[in-house]
């Protein structure tokens, strides 16, 4: 049986570059997570409310963006916006492609959780004296935001996982500098090994975290 050894002195000679990738992976992810947030929000919304145009538009945005690979995304935004007249850095195409990504994907979570909220609740609000917009922030968004928390957990963890696919922009983030510490040392074991921890390090606490922020926003079982 081949066995391996784990070269423990590649973390402390390579610690500083794969600890940068790291710090680029979080800060993409977090404004990647963010935007997604918002776009699945707003649109969403506009889908369940089947606000006219926006509605239609935000339906379009959501097919094109989920049956397509998102690999060809990042290709289009960096390689064919600047055919366009459109030139962004690596950085911006980076938290730009996951984004955009992600929102598709909560814009669907979104817009079940808020279908999900029974009528009664929201004829409530209106005999209560809320007007439409009232009855979403006070009624709707509260019961319908956590119904939509679930499935959009998944999403945020995806969305972490995805930035690993920045390596084809160069990128460097996570994967990125650790392809490029594996092309310098040959260490592939060590390299992909401590990659992997990175990853499962990463998800393992964003789970936890969503996980523990589901169970404080969890609805009461005669609410649902």
């Amino acid at each position: 049986m081949l066995a391996v050894a784990f070269d423990w002195s590649f973390l402390s000679e390579n610690a500083g570059g794969l600890l940068a990738g790291l710090g680029r992976t979080l800060w993409v992810s977090a404004i990647a997570i963010a935007g997604a947030f918002a776009i699945g929000l707003v649109l969403g919304a506009a889908r369940a409310h089947r606000i006219p145009v926006v509605s239609q538009l935000a339906s379009t945005y959501v097919e094109i963006i989920r049956n397509t690979p998102i690999l060809v995304q990042i290709f289009f935004i960096f390689f064919g916006l600047p055919q366009l007249g459109i030139r962004l850095d690596a950085f911006t195409v980076a938290w730009l492609a996951v984004m955009v990504w992600g929102g598709a994907f909560n814009v669907e979570n979104f817009r079940a959780g808020f279908e999900a909220v029974p009528f009664r609740y929201r004829e409530a609000g209106y005999a209560l004296g809320f007007g439409k917009f009232a009855t979403f922030v006070n009624v709707t968004l509260p019961i319908g935001g956590r119904i939509a928390l679930p499935p959009s957990i998944n999403t945020y963890i995806s969305v972490v996982k995805n930035t690993s696919l920045l390596y084809v922009i160069s990128y460097q983030e996570l994967t990125t500098t650790a392809l490029n510490i594996n092309a310098l040392t040959l260490q592939t074991v060590e390299t992909f090994t401590t990659l992997a921890a990175g990853y499962l390090l990463i998800v393992w606490t964003l789970s936890a975290l969503i996980r523990l922020l589901e169970s404080h926003l969890a609805l009461p079982k005669d609410v649902r």
